[in-house]
């Protein structure tokens, strides 16, 4: 599994997934930002990554959002190395303004997706050829799973556990953290009314 970071992520966004993630004894995951070395979250959290030539080519990629994707979703080097990672993996699943990134580079085209409300207006500004759907925590079309804010990435996980391994070992996860999984994709209690 494949978690791409860069500078000014939004830390619950990668690491709510892959608190979920990484109970998945079939999963192994890595750390990755575009050239490798040390890359700072929006709390200045500093996790050291791979060079992303390095990634698992056909795993699973997580995208998450923060303040960084501003800048990277109109840098088309990023945007360009960013593609061929989505169209390589398995399963790509972005967390919040992480969505504007994977539409920025073409990837989600055609795709429902959603993103967090707060940003949403500008996220669906990035690219009109994605179906946004603002009343979801999380959507899931084809190999894409995209989900609101920043706490929506754990539920999406879930979801996406949910998908592969059945709904009994998403609930054990679920479980084991002491988290209460809105396991309703629809629900979306941060979307306006």
């Amino acid at each position: 599994m494949n978690v791409l970071l860069f500078d000014d992520f939004e830390t619950l966004d990668a690491f709510g997934p892959v608190e979920v993630l990484g109970k998945v004894e079939e999963y192994r995951l890595r750390y990755f930002s575009e050239h490798g070395g040390t890359v700072a979250s929006a709390q200045k959290t500093v996790i050291v990554t791979e060079p992303a030539t390095e990634a698992d080519g056909c795993g699973i990629l997580v995208v998450p959002g923060g303040r960084g994707t501003r800048r990277l979703a109109v840098f088309p080097p990023f945007l360009h190395f960013l593609r061929g990672m989505a169209d390589d993996a398995e399963y790509c699943l972005s967390v919040c303004t992480g969505a504007a990134l994977l539409a920025a580079c073409g990837a989600l085209d055609g795709r429902r997706a959603t993103s967090n409300k707060k940003s949403f207006a500008w996220v669906k500004s990035v690219r009109g050829a994605v179906g946004w759907e603002e009343r979801a925590r999380w959507v899931a079309d084809g190999k894409f799973y995209t989900s609101s804010g920043v706490s929506a990435g754990m539920d999406m996980a879930l979801g996406f556990v949910s998908d592969r391994f059945g709904r009994s070992r998403a609930e054990g996860i679920a479980e084991q953290l002491e988290y209460v999984w809105n396991d309703d994709c629809t629900r979306d209690v941060f979307a306006r009314k």
